[in-house]
């Protein structure tokens, strides 16, 4: 059956959006820095800043009215609450109030006094808010309260001086009619006629209505409005406290280092989640390496109790022993894209124990000849192993026909490793026939043959050998790669006629660092000064030593050549 490599779906929304949030995370000190400025503005705000007080009054507004206990007589009536909101924080009920506080020892100007005043109507209502804010409880509670006072004066001169002026106009209309009824009784005591006793009755009933409207317009109630609430002295400063300011300042700042991240996210050229990095390779991720507390202890994983490293190493191989691609020639090379090639040497190393754990004949190939450290760093795993005969018959001794080792992985088995050498011409060694040679010997059933090269796009020298080791797994850091590294690479192999089987993430090394120094302060708290053995990590099943035990002493029967 041949195993289906899921291709992630660009459209399924919730792996898009957690897969950004997580590629926020990873900016933590981005995070901490915008939190941090925020609680420091939230507390500059709270403690920095001057306190002030508020002082609330309430006007109920209402009109003139001839008999407010009439049936069907309302109080709203010709009231547009918009204009007298306006005319409550108008210039004359200002000067109308400085010269009310100005009375009690209070001198400010009415352009002062209007700034701290806050007007406001509550739907569906004739009221009128006001809300005055000073610097001490009692300013604002009197400013209020004289703002309101204003407020009720103005209206009230504003509603008495248009009934004086429609009682004038009427006065006016009616002495012209007095003066003419004087006249016609003059004549009507000389004997006038009968047409001067009528226009005369006419007269009298004009005057009588226009009277009656005078006095009308004299027992209006003339009551502007009520004061209901009277404005009292705050006990507390007005606005947010300090706890609610720092909750403020707090998501604030989390918004900020959410957009300081999200613009160093877009910016950042290395991989941001291994959806990217799939999908930039082209190929999909074997595997990622965990930390190992256990690093300075050698270079082989595998054949040490206890490792999540060793176990995430077997997983690796048994994934590439079912893909199609590998198991049709067994051939693999393995680099890193750029820098130090500590990773991939150290990866394959310990496929190539993997392998042999299986119950394969594994030759491991170091053909980083330029600064060669793999025997060096297997140390006394290695000890030296007869060439073939053809290597004795048709070399001169040097790479790849000089010397090689055999390296023991503890209760795991066996392989075989051609140490690097420094050579004079590097690319003519990596194409020479002995180099055919060695890596035919996959063609022989149950035998992997592991590549190690430099960084591919270092050196040619991965690229040399691709024509010959067709599957390439590529061993990088995530933090460091960079996503047009990846599409260079996987055209460069494509170009070279090899395929790039997958990728292998390791850890950040700064990460190792951290954890190699922890076992050292360990080490000074107790006053030893030998090694310390690796503690296993919490989640780490105990093992007895037994491989059988392992994942990686399944019998897997590769399939043989085509021929």
């Amino acid at each position: 059956m041949t195993p289906v490599n899921r291709v992630p779906d660009d459209h399924d929304e919730p792996a898009l959006l957690r897969d950004q949030f997580r590629q926020l995370l990873r900016y933590r000190a981005l995070l901490a820095v915008g939190v941090a400025v925020g609680l420091l503005g939230g507390g500059y705000l709270a403690l920095g800043g001057e306190k002030t007080y508020t002082a609330t009054g309430e006007v109920q507004v209402r009109s003139a009215i001839a008999d407010p206990f009439a049936a069907g007589a309302t109080a709203d009536k010709g009231i547009n609450i918009g204009s007298e909101r306006q005319t409550a924080v108008s210039d004359t009920v200002g000067t109308l109030a400085a010269g009310t506080l100005l009375k009690e020892g209070d001198d400010v100007t009415a352009h002062k006094l209007l700034a701290g005043l806050q007007v406001t109507n509550p739907p569906n209502t004739l009221i009128l808010r006001f809300s005055y804010t000073g610097a001490t409880p009692e300013q604002s509670r009197a400013r209020a309260e004289a703002l309101a006072n204003a407020y009720l004066a103005h209206r009230r001169a504003r509603t008495e001086e248009s009934i004086e002026n429609m009682a004038g106009g009427y006065r006016a209309q009616l002495k012209p009619l007095e003066e003419k009824r004087d006249l016609l009784e003059e004549q009507i005591g000389a004997g006038a006629a009968d047409d001067v006793t009528s226009a005369r009755a006419n007269i009298i009933v004009s005057i009588s209505e226009l009277s009656r409207k005078i006095s009308e317009l004299k027992a209006l109630d003339t009551t502007p409005g009520y004061l209901n609430k009277k404005p009292v002295a705050p006990t507390s400063p007005t606005g947010a406290g300090l706890p609610l300011l720092l909750g403020l300042g707090g998501a604030v700042g989390l918004a900020l280092g959410l957009l300081l991240s999200w613009v160093r996210l877009v910016f950042d050229p290395a991989v941001r989640s291994d959806r990217e990095l799939v999908r930039s390779l082209g190929a999909p991720l074997l595997g990622t390496l965990p930390r190992d507390r256990a690093a300075g202890t050698g270079l082989l994983a595998i054949g040490r109790n206890g490792s999540r490293l060793a176990e995430e190493y077997r997983a690796v191989a048994f994934r590439l022993a079912y893909d199609p691609a590998f198991a049709e020639s067994r051939r693999l090379l393995v680099t890193a894209p750029r820098g130090d090639n500590a990773e991939a040497a150290a990866a394959a190393a310990n496929l190539a124990a993997a392998f042999a754990e299986m119950g394969r004949d594994v030759l491991l190939v170091e053909a980083d000849l330029r600064t060669p450290t793999l025997a060096r760093q297997l140390g006394s795993a290695a000890h030296e192993t007869r060439s073939p005969r053809w290597a004795a018959d048709e070399g001169d001794g040097s790479w790849p026909t000089g010397s090689r080792s055999g390296v023991d992985v503890p209760g795991s088995g066996a392989f075989t490793l051609i140490p690097g050498t420094v050579v004079d011409n590097v690319p003519r060694a990596l194409t020479s026939p002995p180099v055919g040679r060695i890596v035919g010997e996959a063609d022989s059933p149950g035998t992997v043959v592991i590549v190690l090269a430099p960084p591919v796009l270092a050196y040619a020298d991965a690229v040399a050998l691709v024509d010959r080791v067709t599957g390439v797994m590529i061993v990088c850091d995530p933090r460091e790669v960079h996503r047009s590294d990846l599409e260079r690479i996987r055209e460069i192999i494509s170009a070279s006629g090899g395929s790039v089987l997958g990728a292998l993430l390791h850890p950040s090394r700064r990460r190792l660092r951290r954890a190699e120094r922890r076992p050292k302060s360990a080490r000074r708290r107790s006053g030893g000064s030998g090694p310390t053995a690796p503690t296993p990590e919490p989640d780490t099943p105990e093992t007895t030593g037994d491989p059988t035990e392992t994942l990686g002493l399944r019998s897997l029967t590769l399939p043989a050549p085509r021929r």
